[in-house]
């Protein structure tokens, strides 16, 4: 009986091991959980930088998870930052966010660095860039120094800390998880959203 009792005993404490054995591979669960700020629905986010190649190649399957997107499901970008380099690439995301410009220069101002090899941090460059595409230089300049635009960039240096993101791209479920770059992280993270999902 002793015996039967034991091997009980130790089949129940490997439960928790096997259970995170089934967690899809590189998946790190955050404890505690990080707050959201999405209401009522699933959140995902995706840290990067516009810098990183593998953020750009990751950018059109983005693109095409987004329009099956469900509707409890809601997506945002977040600039990670490691560095002033990155925070200042972080204040350009957050100005064209402010300028309600983010949906029309996303994409193209990634295209400028990866394929024409646009320096952001060279400034006659980028304010060439700017006016290209119809947008004020010194409008554009202010917004970057703005309070709002500051403040979202130093948010954005607690959530990259927050999140334990060590590389881009990286995504995060809901506050519970992250996700590291791969050839299946988005089946890993509608997996995840599926999980809490079913667990709300």
């Amino acid at each position: 009986m002793n015996r039967i009792r034991r091997t009980l005993l130790a089949v129940f404490s490997l439960a928790p091991l096997a259970a995170a054995a089934q967690q899809p591979r590189g998946v790190v669960e955050l404890n505690p959980p990080r707050a959201v700020e999405s209401t009522g629905k699933i959140e995902v986010l995706e840290f990067f930088w516009y810098g990183c190649i593998h953020c750009y190649n990751l950018e059109p399957r983005i693109e095409t998870w987004l329009k099956k997107l469900p509707a409890d499901v809601e997506f945002r970008r977040v600039p990670a930052v490691f560095n002033e380099r990155w925070a200042h690439d972080a204040a350009i995301f957050y100005a064209f966010e402010a300028m309600g410009l983010l949906d029309k220069l996303h994409k193209p101002f990634f295209d400028a660095i990866h394929r024409d090899r646009l320096r952001t941090d060279h400034a006659p460059a980028l304010t060439q860039w700017l006016e290209k595409h119809g947008v004020d230089p010194k409008k554009f300049e202010a917004t970057v120094k703005s309070f709002g635009v500051q403040s979202k960039t130093r948010r954005a240096v607690r959530m990259t800390a927050d999140y334990k993101i060590d590389g881009t791209p990286a995504m995060a479920v809901h506050g519970r998880y992250t996700v590291p770059s791969g050839d299946t992280t988005l089946d890993t993270v509608n997996e995840l959203v599926a999980a809490v999902r079913k667990n709300k």
